[in-house]
């Protein structure tokens, strides 16, 4: 115990001296400043001291990580022309790549943490002898992914690029939807060892300053050694991270988060990941799709009313189920009450048991097909479901009835247009099926009451989670249940975006046949 007490001593010990040591100034002396630089590098084979004379008398050295400098725009631009340098003595780097280098993005660094920030991100560092002070060079290059469909919100009317790894792409992505200057964009770094970038969107005149200063504070309060993804974030800043709902969206489409911003959110760019989070958001934010938007509105709003059908079933109709057949055998018709008893004659578990038999293995089969490789994960998911399912059934281990229910749930999960509301209704259910096994439509009814309960409590940035309908704000009902015309929708809404309240012309609905007469 003693010697576990002394080892975390000695390292807290180490760590604090490495954090004086990268605070510390550059000196002029090179040789003291390439000391420090290996020892912190020390054991990492990837980066690379290249050390050569200005003119052929001045000492230099750049120092970059190979795999993610562009080494050729290194080599033509900046070391050739400097070995090449007519003068013996720079007077500054500044001006030896006023006169001799060709790039167009440099910044000054005067601190060894200054140096390991631009190195680890792949600008080159410069340094010379006798001066104070270095050159970061933009040279940063490194593979990344192109811009592809996302494939786990795919559309069948809507734009077909989604977000990648890369936080620049993701910030031109927006810039160009929203091609106008009052889109801000605030950045930040997070993480001790990944220093990972943060950046937060949002509209000037349309985003309430306070609800930006709240997302501001929640994330400098942030203290943790890494950030991976934006999961980390969304796990860190939410009110109520013990909730199964999620109170921000996370989406991989640069449209739904322009859409967002239209409407007084924020956004939050995570560099290393293409899911951005949108805040604040409701209940009925999860239920949209963005699809909605871009077909017309009576079709839309038939299939969102379709989704909050569904949506109902996925949540409670095993439980009604269990509930039904158990206890209130008399609410059932006669014809279908002797079909169930047929089913379930050879059946040896209660329906109880039976229900979470096959909601586990689903859950098991649904998983294994999202792991498995996409070319053979759509078949093991639905082929091993009807195989099993038909097995089960032959075997006597389950009912027919229970599942077509099962089944019918499963696909109720699927109209979910974010994974995360899917998620939640998939953890409820099976709560719902033991309140039903012991209480009947009574513990159903308990059990809803106490989610809508929880859910009136949630708030997401001060933002009520059941807005607009509990508190009630009529006029935005137009873009909940359905969706009105757009030229009906005027306003936006009202908590996000009262800022700037018409997003069009208040008119009457255009009539083309007027107009020609």
């Amino acid at each position: 115990m003693f010697r576990r007490k002394r080892f975390k001593k000695k390292d807290k010990l180490n760590t604090q001296q490495q954090q004086v040591t990268k605070q510390q100034v550059l000196s002029l002396d090179l040789n003291e400043n390439l000391e420090v630089l290996r020892s912190m590098y020390q054991d990492c084979f990837d980066v690379v001291f290249r050390t050569f004379l200005i003119g052929g008398k001045t000492k230099a050295v750049i120092v970059y990580i190979e795999g993610l400098s562009n080494i050729e725009e290194l080599d033509d631009n900046v070391i050739a022309p400097l070995m090449e340098e007519a003068s013996g003595k720079v007077r500054s780097p500044q001006a030896a790549l006023g006169e001799r280098m060709h790039i167009s993005k440099l910044k000054e660094v005067m601190t060894f943490a200054d140096c390991i920030e631009n190195i680890s991100i792949g600008n080159p560092v410069l340094l010379l002898e006798q001066e104070e002070s270095g050159l970061a060079l933009g040279l940063a290059k490194w593979e990344k992914r192109s811009i592809e469909e996302p494939t786990a919100e795919s559309l069948v009317r809507g734009p077909r690029e989604g977000f990648v790894e890369t936080l620049g792409v993701n910030t031109s992505l927006l810039r160009r939807k929203i091609k106008s200057p009052d889109l801000k964009m605030k950045s930040m770094k997070i993480g001790r060892y990944t220093s990972t970038n943060i950046v937060i969107a949002y509209i000037e005149g349309l985003a309430d300053q306070t609800l930006i200063n709240e997302i501001e504070n929640r994330l400098h309060r942030i203290d943790i050694d890494s950030v991976l993804e934006s999961g980390y974030i969304e796990e860190l800043i939410e009110d109520n991270p013990r909730s199964p709902f999620p109170q921000l969206i996370n989406t991989e489409r640069p449209d739904t988060a322009a859409a967002n911003l239209m409407e007084g959110r924020v956004v939050i760019l995570v560099d290393g990941t293409p899911f951005v989070l949108i805040a604040p958001i409701s209940f009925f934010s999860l239920l949209q799709s963005p699809e909605d938007y871009y077909q017309r509105s009576l079709v839309s709003s038939s299939i969102r009313l379709l989704r909050f059908l569904f949506m109902g079933m996925s949540l409670v109709l095993p439980a009604l189920y269990v509930g039904v057949t158990t206890y209130h055998q008399e609410m059932v018709p006669t014809s279908l009450l002797i079909s169930i008893a047929a089913a379930r004659e050879s059946v040896p578990f209660p329906v109880f048991v039976e229900a979470l038999l096959l909601e586990i293995t689903f859950e098991a089969l649904r998983e294994a097909g999202v792991r498995l490789p996409k070319q053979i994960g759509a078949a093991v998911s639905i082929v091993g479901a009807l195989v099993i399912g038909e097995a089960a059934v032959s075997a006597g281990l389950v009912s027919a009835p229970m599942v077509i229910v099962v089944a019918i749930t499963g696909i109720s999960s699927f109209m979910m247009p974010h994974y995360t509301q899917g998620m939640a209704l998939r953890l409820l259910r099976f709560p719902l099926i033991f309140l039903a096994a012991t209480l009947g439509l009574l513990g159903i009814m308990l059990g809803v009451i106490t989610i809508v309960v929880h859910l009136c409590t949630l708030r997401s940035f001060g933002l009520p989670y059941l807005s607009p309908i509990a508190p009630l704000h009529g006029r935005e009902l137009k873009d909940t249940l359905f969706r009105a015309p757009w030229w009906m929708m005027n306003n936006r809404p009202h908590l996000t975006g009262k800022f700037n309240s018409y997003r069009q012309t208040p008119g009457e609905k255009p009539n083309p046949s007027k107009e020609q007469q």
